[in-house]
């Protein structure tokens, strides 16, 4: 559960600055490479500078003790190959199983904890206990890497690590083979999505999202209404809904984002006062969902829209 609080927080306070992208990648041997193009040689041209949130990060040479306190910069460093560069993760990158999780956390990052590692690379997604400043004034590097507010600011990330670790043709092909299959899922629906609408739960308390967050993006892609977007507080991108309101709503599909954290799951809803009678409820359409895969902005995002569109398309292929 408090693992569940601490990630509820977070979502909440990216609604402020979750939509500003990462700067874009530069380095003196790569720097002209467009996104989803690759190139053929092992990437070898040390220094490098990446433009993260934290502005220019020099990477003088080759890291080979990386440390992660984001779980989505770990799933991205493995992707792209970057797996034995990284010494350490912070206790909540569980995903891929090989990740050397520890006891560091993200949330309340410890710098003599983190220095007494020698990394010579550090990834962040939250800028807590100033710890940019404290690791950039013992001469460690670190990027920080926020919450992504678009899938483009998810293939810079990728490509800004793909530089910083020497591995940009990996992370320019993980790109590129995401956009390839985004499209084809996108493509793969059409427009039978259009006429359908959703609820996305983040707990039992009913916070959902709004289509401006990244996971709203996501859902959108496949023309589906959010329910949320006209729902008191949706300025702040992750409203709480009441049972009212959805009931009232009766959206044709409801994700479950809080199966593990709260242990919700199809029955738990159906047995609600009134869910029973919700369109998604009765059709069978109560989709519970990881609730890794659904807060991350990495790779796994192409697993998530997945999801949805086999959802949409059981759905059309149920009605007559």
């Amino acid at each position: 559960m408090r693992r569940y609080c601490l990630l509820l927080a977070l979502l909440l306070s990216a609604a402020a600055c979750g939509g500003e992208s990462t700067a874009t990648t530069s380095t003196a041997d790569a720097a002209a490479t467009p996104v989803g193009e690759t190139t053929t040689t092992e990437d070898s041209g040390f220094p490098v500078t990446v433009q993260a949130a934290n502005g220019a990060v020099e990477v003088v040479e080759r890291p080979t003790a990386i440390i992660s306190l984001s779980p989505t910069s770990t799933e991205m460093l493995f992707a792209i190959g970057a797996g034995d560069q990284v010494i350490a993760v912070d206790e909540f990158s569980n995903y891929p199983d090989e990740a050397p999780t520890t006891d560091l956390s993200g949330y309340e990052p410890n710098v003599e904890a983190i220095a007494a590692l020698n990394p010579d690379l550090v990834i962040v997604s939250d800028d807590l206990n100033d710890i940019v400043a404290a690791l950039t004034a013992i001469q460690v590097p670190v990027i920080h890497h926020p919450a992504a507010g678009s899938l483009e600011d998810t293939y810079s990330q990728i490509e800004q690590l793909g530089v910083a670790t020497g591995n940009l043709s990996a992370a320019a092909s993980l790109v590129a083979s995401m956009q390839s299959e985004i499209e084809g899922m996108v493509e793969a629906v059409g427009k039978v999505g259009e006429a359908l609408t959703y609820y996305y739960e983040l707990d039992a308390t009913l916070f959902s999202v709004t289509s401006e967050t990244f996971i709203g993006q996501v859902y959108a892609l496949v023309g589906l209404e959010n329910i949320a977007d006209a729902a008191g507080g949706a300025e702040s991108g992750y409203p709480q809904l009441s049972a009212e309101y959805i009931i009232d709503a009766d959206p044709d599909l409801i994700f479950l984002a809080d199966t593990k954290c709260c242990g919700e799951t199809p029955d738990t809803v159906a047995a609600r006062p009134a869910w029973d009678k919700l369109t998604a409820v009765a059709n069978q359409m109560v989709i519970p969902l990881d609730d890794d895969v659904a807060s991350r902005w990495g790779p796994r995002v192409v697993a998530l829209l997945a999801e949805i569109v086999e959802a949409v398309l059981t759905l059309e292929g149920s009605t007559p």
